[in-house]
Protein backbone atom coordinates (compact mmCIF):
# COMPACT_ATOMS: atom_id res chain seq x y z
CA UNK A 1 0.00 0.00 0.00
CA UNK A 2 1.41 3.32 -0.99
CA UNK A 3 2.20 5.99 1.86
CA UNK A 4 -0.57 7.85 -0.06
CA UNK A 5 -3.43 5.17 0.68
CA UNK A 6 -2.13 4.94 3.82
CA UNK A 7 -2.36 8.38 4.64
CA UNK A 8 -6.29 8.70 3.48
CA UNK A 9 -7.10 5.43 5.23
CA UNK A 10 -5.71 7.01 8.55
CA UNK A 11 -7.43 10.62 7.50
CA UNK A 12 -10.57 8.54 7.47
CA UNK A 13 -10.39 6.73 10.98
CA UNK A 14 -9.52 9.64 12.50
CA UNK A 15 -12.26 11.44 11.21
CA UNK A 16 -14.65 8.46 12.07
CA UNK A 17 -13.12 8.82 15.72
CA UNK A 18 -13.20 12.73 15.76
CA UNK A 19 -17.34 12.46 14.62
CA UNK A 20 -17.49 10.11 17.65
CA UNK A 21 -16.17 12.37 20.22
CA UNK A 22 -17.65 15.34 19.27
CA UNK A 23 -21.29 13.28 18.94
CA UNK A 24 -20.41 11.92 22.53
CA UNK A 25 -19.97 15.56 23.78
CA UNK A 26 -22.90 17.38 22.54
CA UNK A 27 -25.20 14.27 23.90
CA UNK A 28 -23.45 14.67 27.16
CA UNK A 29 -24.56 18.32 26.68
CA UNK A 30 -27.92 17.45 25.74
CA UNK A 31 -28.58 15.15 28.46
CA UNK A 32 -27.98 17.58 30.98
CA UNK A 33 -30.59 19.26 29.64
CA UNK A 34 -32.92 16.10 29.32
CA UNK A 35 -32.48 15.88 33.21
CA UNK A 36 -33.50 19.55 33.69
CA UNK A 37 -36.17 18.76 31.75
CA UNK A 38 -37.15 15.61 33.97
CA UNK A 39 -37.30 17.95 37.03
CA UNK A 40 -39.34 20.16 35.34
CA UNK A 41 -42.00 17.87 34.43
CA UNK A 42 -41.97 15.91 37.88
CA UNK A 43 -42.72 19.53 39.19
CA UNK A 44 -45.73 19.67 36.49
CA UNK A 45 -46.80 15.89 37.80
CA UNK A 46 -47.07 17.70 41.61
CA UNK A 47 -48.96 20.50 40.35
CA UNK A 48 -51.68 18.19 39.16
CA UNK A 49 -50.40 18.66 34.84
CA UNK A 50 -49.15 15.45 34.73
CA UNK A 51 -51.12 13.83 33.68
CA UNK A 52 -51.15 14.16 29.93
CA UNK A 53 -47.70 14.02 30.13
CA UNK A 54 -47.33 10.51 31.63
CA UNK A 55 -50.09 9.12 29.23
CA UNK A 56 -47.83 9.87 26.35
CA UNK A 57 -44.85 7.97 27.72
CA UNK A 58 -47.03 4.99 28.95
CA UNK A 59 -47.08 2.96 25.98
CA UNK A 60 -45.74 -0.10 25.92
CA UNK A 61 -42.14 -0.90 24.37
CA UNK A 62 -43.23 -4.25 22.85
CA UNK A 63 -43.90 -3.65 18.86
CA UNK A 64 -47.21 -4.03 17.71
CA UNK A 65 -45.64 -5.33 14.92
CA UNK A 66 -41.43 -6.91 13.91
CA UNK A 67 -40.02 -7.65 10.62
CA UNK A 68 -39.69 -11.08 9.22
CA UNK A 69 -36.43 -12.60 10.60
CA UNK A 70 -35.92 -9.96 14.11
CA UNK A 71 -34.53 -11.67 16.97
CA UNK A 72 -34.09 -11.52 20.34
CA UNK A 73 -36.96 -10.65 23.20
CA UNK A 74 -39.59 -8.48 21.51
CA UNK A 75 -38.03 -9.38 17.94
CA UNK A 76 -36.03 -5.71 18.45
CA UNK A 77 -32.23 -7.00 16.58
CA UNK A 78 -31.97 -7.55 12.93
CA UNK A 79 -29.64 -10.63 12.05
CA UNK A 80 -27.11 -11.09 9.12
CA UNK A 81 -24.87 -14.05 8.09
CA UNK A 82 -25.50 -17.18 9.64
CA UNK A 83 -26.84 -17.76 13.36
CA UNK A 84 -24.40 -20.63 13.82
CA UNK A 85 -21.16 -18.74 12.91
CA UNK A 86 -18.73 -18.95 16.20
CA UNK A 87 -18.35 -15.39 16.29
CA UNK A 88 -21.08 -12.81 16.79
CA UNK A 89 -20.67 -8.94 16.05
CA UNK A 90 -23.33 -6.44 17.83
CA UNK A 91 -23.62 -2.96 16.19
CA UNK A 92 -25.81 -0.28 17.68
CA UNK A 93 -26.16 2.32 14.96
CA UNK A 94 -28.07 5.28 14.06
CA UNK A 95 -29.34 5.95 10.23
CA UNK A 96 -28.17 9.67 10.58
CA UNK A 97 -25.18 9.25 12.74
CA UNK A 98 -22.33 10.36 10.56
CA UNK A 99 -19.79 8.47 12.50
CA UNK A 100 -21.71 5.31 12.07
CA UNK A 101 -21.44 6.36 8.45
CA UNK A 102 -17.79 6.16 7.79
CA UNK A 103 -17.94 2.86 9.92
CA UNK A 104 -19.85 1.23 7.33
CA UNK A 105 -18.50 2.49 4.35
CA UNK A 106 -15.15 1.49 6.07
CA UNK A 107 -15.71 -1.65 7.66
CA UNK A 108 -18.55 -2.73 5.58
CA UNK A 109 -16.91 -4.84 3.15
CA UNK A 110 -14.71 -6.90 5.70
CA UNK A 111 -18.31 -7.75 8.11
CA UNK A 112 -19.79 -8.63 4.76
CA UNK A 113 -17.03 -11.30 4.01
CA UNK A 114 -16.24 -12.15 7.21
CA UNK A 115 -20.03 -13.18 7.24
CA UNK A 116 -20.17 -14.71 4.27
CA UNK A 117 -17.27 -17.27 5.13
CA UNK A 118 -19.41 -18.12 8.36
CA UNK A 119 -17.31 -16.91 10.68
CA UNK A 120 -19.48 -13.94 12.08
CA UNK A 121 -23.10 -13.35 12.77
CA UNK A 122 -23.90 -9.83 12.47
CA UNK A 123 -26.79 -8.40 15.08
CA UNK A 124 -27.81 -4.99 14.40
CA UNK A 125 -29.95 -2.83 16.61
CA UNK A 126 -31.06 0.55 14.90
CA UNK A 127 -31.26 3.19 17.22
CA UNK A 128 -32.80 6.62 16.22
CA UNK A 129 -32.20 9.14 19.47
CA UNK A 130 -30.40 11.74 17.26
CA UNK A 131 -34.41 12.63 15.86
CA UNK A 132 -34.75 13.23 19.42
CA UNK A 133 -31.20 15.18 19.84
CA UNK A 134 -31.32 17.28 16.99
CA UNK A 135 -34.58 17.27 15.80
CA UNK A 136 -36.51 16.12 12.69
CA UNK A 137 -37.76 12.63 10.91
CA UNK A 138 -34.64 11.02 9.38
CA UNK A 139 -33.00 8.63 11.87
CA UNK A 140 -36.85 7.15 12.22
CA UNK A 141 -37.46 6.84 8.91
CA UNK A 142 -33.92 5.04 8.03
CA UNK A 143 -34.66 2.55 10.74
CA UNK A 144 -38.12 2.14 9.58
CA UNK A 145 -36.84 1.91 6.11
CA UNK A 146 -34.20 -0.64 7.00
CA UNK A 147 -37.31 -2.92 8.88
CA UNK A 148 -38.95 -2.74 5.53
CA UNK A 149 -35.94 -3.75 4.15
CA UNK A 150 -35.63 -6.63 6.13
CA UNK A 151 -38.99 -7.69 6.01
CA UNK A 152 -38.53 -7.97 2.29
CA UNK A 153 -35.82 -10.45 2.89
CA UNK A 154 -33.33 -7.29 1.66
CA UNK A 155 -31.42 -6.03 4.77
CA UNK A 156 -28.33 -6.31 3.92
CA UNK A 157 -28.01 -4.69 0.61
CA UNK A 158 -30.23 -2.09 1.52
CA UNK A 159 -28.58 -1.35 4.52
CA UNK A 160 -25.22 -0.87 2.94
CA UNK A 161 -26.87 1.59 0.14
CA UNK A 162 -28.51 3.45 3.07
CA UNK A 163 -25.15 4.25 4.66
CA UNK A 164 -22.92 4.74 1.21
CA UNK A 165 -25.72 7.75 0.43
CA UNK A 166 -26.19 9.20 4.01
CA UNK A 167 -26.54 12.76 4.16
CA UNK A 168 -25.27 15.14 6.61
CA UNK A 169 -26.87 14.74 10.08
CA UNK A 170 -27.68 18.56 10.08
CA UNK A 171 -29.93 18.18 6.84
CA UNK A 172 -32.55 15.75 8.11
CA UNK A 173 -33.22 14.56 4.49
CA UNK A 174 -34.19 11.41 5.10
CA UNK A 175 -37.55 13.44 6.63
CA UNK A 176 -38.51 12.97 2.83
CA UNK A 177 -39.72 9.17 2.36
CA UNK A 178 -39.65 9.36 -1.12
CA UNK A 179 -35.63 9.58 -0.94
CA UNK A 180 -35.69 6.44 1.09
CA UNK A 181 -37.76 4.83 -1.58
CA UNK A 182 -35.70 5.67 -4.55
CA UNK A 183 -32.37 4.37 -3.09
CA UNK A 184 -34.57 0.98 -2.51
CA UNK A 185 -34.07 1.44 -6.50
CA UNK A 186 -29.98 0.40 -6.20
CA UNK A 187 -31.13 -2.85 -4.49
CA UNK A 188 -31.99 -5.49 -7.39
CA UNK A 189 -35.46 -7.21 -5.80
CA UNK A 190 -36.47 -4.94 -2.81
CA UNK A 191 -38.06 -1.80 -5.35
CA UNK A 192 -41.53 -2.49 -5.16
CA UNK A 193 -45.36 -1.17 -4.71
CA UNK A 194 -45.20 -3.53 -1.11
CA UNK A 195 -41.91 -2.05 0.57
CA UNK A 196 -43.02 1.95 -1.06
CA UNK A 197 -45.81 1.45 1.11
CA UNK A 198 -44.12 0.03 4.26
CA UNK A 199 -41.73 3.33 3.91
CA UNK A 200 -44.61 5.56 3.20
CA UNK A 201 -47.18 4.12 6.22
CA UNK A 202 -44.60 3.96 8.63
CA UNK A 203 -45.09 -0.01 9.08
CA UNK A 204 -43.11 -0.55 11.91
CA UNK A 205 -42.57 2.44 13.78
CA UNK A 206 -43.99 1.08 16.94
CA UNK A 207 -40.87 -1.55 16.90
CA UNK A 208 -38.23 1.68 15.77
CA UNK A 209 -39.76 3.21 19.17
CA UNK A 210 -39.23 -0.07 21.07
CA UNK A 211 -35.72 -0.24 19.57
CA UNK A 212 -35.15 2.98 20.91
CA UNK A 213 -36.30 2.59 24.11
CA UNK A 214 -34.11 -0.75 24.20
CA UNK A 215 -31.10 1.02 23.82
CA UNK A 216 -32.26 3.61 26.29
CA UNK A 217 -31.91 0.83 28.92
CA UNK A 218 -28.58 -0.43 27.52
CA UNK A 219 -25.97 1.69 29.23
CA UNK A 220 -24.42 2.55 26.05
CA UNK A 221 -24.79 6.27 25.37
CA UNK A 222 -23.67 6.87 21.97
CA UNK A 223 -22.95 5.33 18.49
CA UNK A 224 -21.95 3.43 16.16
CA UNK A 225 -21.22 1.09 19.61
CA UNK A 226 -19.65 -2.39 18.59
CA UNK A 227 -18.77 -5.57 20.09
CA UNK A 228 -17.03 -8.86 19.40
CA UNK A 229 -18.61 -11.80 21.21
CA UNK A 230 -20.04 -8.97 23.99
CA UNK A 231 -16.92 -7.21 24.41
CA UNK A 232 -16.90 -3.70 23.39
CA UNK A 233 -13.81 -2.58 20.09
CA UNK A 234 -14.73 0.07 18.98
CA UNK A 235 -12.47 2.55 18.60
CA UNK A 236 -9.99 -0.03 20.26
CA UNK A 237 -9.68 -3.42 21.43
CA UNK A 238 -7.79 -3.38 23.93
CA UNK A 239 -5.00 -0.50 23.13
CA UNK A 240 -5.57 -2.02 19.15
CA UNK A 241 -6.93 0.54 17.45
CA UNK A 242 -9.77 -1.19 14.85
CA UNK A 243 -9.03 -1.32 11.12
CA UNK A 244 -10.48 -4.15 9.20
CA UNK A 245 -7.29 -5.79 9.15
CA UNK A 246 -7.36 -5.96 12.82
CA UNK A 247 -10.95 -6.98 12.74
CA UNK A 248 -10.18 -9.70 10.38
CA UNK A 249 -7.49 -11.30 13.11
CA UNK A 250 -10.24 -10.63 15.98
CA UNK A 251 -12.40 -12.60 14.98
CA UNK A 252 -10.21 -15.45 13.23
CA UNK A 253 -8.49 -15.21 17.00
CA UNK A 254 -12.49 -15.89 18.81
CA UNK A 255 -12.78 -18.53 16.32
CA UNK A 256 -10.01 -20.50 16.76
CA UNK A 257 -10.64 -24.35 16.91
CA UNK A 258 -14.34 -23.96 15.92
CA UNK A 259 -16.04 -24.71 12.86
CA UNK A 260 -17.36 -22.02 10.73
CA UNK A 261 -21.42 -21.72 10.25
CA UNK A 262 -23.72 -22.32 7.40
CA UNK A 263 -23.06 -19.27 4.82
CA UNK A 264 -26.48 -17.49 4.54
CA UNK A 265 -28.31 -14.12 4.53
CA UNK A 266 -29.81 -13.16 8.21
CA UNK A 267 -32.94 -12.92 6.82
CA UNK A 268 -32.82 -16.58 6.00
CA UNK A 269 -30.78 -17.77 9.15
CA UNK A 270 -32.06 -20.67 11.73
CA UNK A 271 -33.00 -19.21 14.99
CA UNK A 272 -29.85 -17.62 16.88
CA UNK A 273 -27.68 -20.04 19.17
CA UNK A 274 -26.75 -20.05 22.54
CA UNK A 275 -23.23 -19.17 21.38
CA UNK A 276 -25.21 -16.20 19.56
CA UNK A 277 -27.13 -15.43 22.17
CA UNK A 278 -24.21 -14.69 25.24
CA UNK A 279 -22.45 -12.46 22.34
CA UNK A 280 -24.84 -9.99 22.00
CA UNK A 281 -26.53 -8.93 25.45
CA UNK A 282 -29.80 -8.06 23.74
CA UNK A 283 -30.08 -12.08 23.07
CA UNK A 284 -30.02 -13.19 27.12
CA UNK A 285 -32.70 -13.99 28.60
CA UNK A 286 -33.17 -11.72 31.20
CA UNK A 287 -32.61 -8.50 28.24
CA UNK A 288 -28.60 -8.32 29.24
CA UNK A 289 -27.23 -4.93 28.58
CA UNK A 290 -30.48 -3.75 26.64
Amino acid sequence: MSEKNRSGKRTARERMLEERAAQDAQHAKKKKLLVIGAVVVVLAVAAGIGIAVQSSRSSSDTPSAAPAGAIGPKNLVIPDGPANAPATLTVYEDPRCPACGQFEREFAPTVDQLQDQGKLYGNYHIVSFIDRHDGGKGSKNGANALACAQDAGYFRAYHDVLYKNQPDETVDAWKDKSKLIDLAKQVPGLDSPTFESCVNSNKFGSWVSAVEQDFDKSGYTSTPTVLLNGKPIYPKNGNDEITPDNLVKWVDEANQGKKPGTTGSGSASPAPTSTAAESDPALQPSGGGS
